[in-house]
């Protein structure tokens, strides 16, 4: 079993930035790759990066050169750097850790409200 616990949201103003962080416990030793999502409510969740076991990090378009995933593998925790924010980066941010294709696990999420 792995746990995941996201913080570090908030309310900013547009062109602010923010860096979520997301801590496992547990058996993180299993963990293959953390993936970051977001979902506004009314809307599908959103895959906007992720992050494998050797480091490897990618991103959608639509986030990139805005959005940096990155690690601390002495402390489990995988860090969302969100610069330049947009009102439309307004959403519940989760993290998922992924252990194989049948299992993984999501955290509780961390609310991002950000204002024009």
């Amino acid at each position: 079993q792995v746990q995941l616990v996201e913080s570090g949201g908030g309310l900013v103003q547009a062109g602010g930035s923010l860096r979520l962080s997301c801590e496992a416990s547990g058996m993180t030793f299993t963990i293959n790759r953390v993936n970051w999502y977001r979902q506004d409510p009314g809307k599908q969740r959103e895959l906007v990066g992720g992050i494998t076991r050797l480091g490897f990090s990618n991103y959608p378009d639509s986030v990139k050169g805005r959005f940096t995933i990155s690690r601390n593998s002495a402390k489990n925790t995988v860090y969302l750097q969100i610069n330049s924010l947009k009102p439309e980066d307004t959403a519940v941010y989760y993290c998922n850790a992924v252990v194989n294709l049948d299992t993984d696990y999501w955290g509780q999420g961390t609310q991002v409200t950000v204002s024009s």
